[in-house]
């Protein structure tokens, strides 16, 4: 199943003898509710990693470099050269360590940044930070990365008290999903100028035209496409592949959401 299917909700409960779900997002939050009782979900896990940590990355350096300055300086005619800030030694957290997460902080790596990992429940082995420390960590933190799915747990996780834990000037950057993020506490910060932020996803979405978040300073937005890329229809037709066949052989299928 790809992102959305016309009239899914009406077609799944027709197919009783429908066994398992093949979703090509990694977020199935929209596809939860559909599901027949005792249908297996199984999500696009790996099919987006590198091409939303590239956007991410992306966004980052956009950021960070004044990018988005250097556009309207050109479109402008003006030369005003100007030192930038950087990603290299910045302490960056990864907000939202699973398989994107990763892969982002490969990307960061890459860079010379420093990467805290953080996601919902603590992995000490692999030096993951749990959510609940966001109020300890953050203040030492110059850029946060959300890679957060939507869940009951996730929505609004990053609200005011969180953003108001991180120093002046810091970056937020969001890829995840965008309830994951408070709008108004957000925007409250980007408006006064203490933060800036990077936006792949936002609340609502799309954002309408008119949002005040479209021209708040500080503020780099584009339309939910770090997933997009070329990257993307290859892997997932391999994926679709080797499902099929496990399917066809008997094998457990990968990739199952509990």
């Amino acid at each position: 199943m790809p992102y959305a299917v016309p009239g899914a909700e009406r077609l799944l409960p027709r197919l009783t003898r429908l066994r398992a779900v093949q979703s090509l997002s990694a977020g199935v939050e929209k596809l939860l509710p559909l599901l027949p009782e005792g249908v297996a979900l199984h999500n696009g896990r790996g099919l987006h990693d590198s091409s939303t940590a590239e956007h991410a990355l992306g966004l980052v350096l956009a950021a960070q470099r004044d990018l988005p300055q250097w556009v309207a300086d050109q479109h402008a005619g003006r030369w005003e050269p100007h030192f930038t800030r950087s990603l290299a030694d910045c302490r960056v957290a990864v907000i939202g360590y699973g398989s994107i997460g990763a892969a982002v902080e490969k990307r960061l790596l890459a860079c010379e940044a420093e990467v805290v990992r953080v996601a919902r429940r603590a992995r000490p082995a692999k030096r993951v930070h749990p959510a609940d420390d966001l109020a300890r960590l953050l203040p030492d933190v110059d850029i946060a990365v959300l890679v957060l799915p939507d869940t009951p747990a996730t929505v609004g996780l990053v609200g005011k008290e969180e953003l108001a834990a991180l120093p002046d000037g810091a970056l937020v950057v969001n890829v995840g999903r965008g309830r994951t993020l408070d709008t108004e506490a957000l925007l409250a910060e980007v408006r006064n100028g203490r933060l800036r932020a990077a936006l792949d996803v936002t609340d609502p979405e799309p954002l309408p035209a008119d949002h005040p978040l479209r021209t708040a300073p500080g503020v780099l937005i584009t339309p939910h496409v770090a997933g997009g890329s070329a990257s993307f229809r290859p892997r997932a037709e391999r994926l679709v592949v080797d499902q099929v066949h496990r399917f066809a052989a008997g094998a457990p299928l990968r990739n199952r959401f509990e």
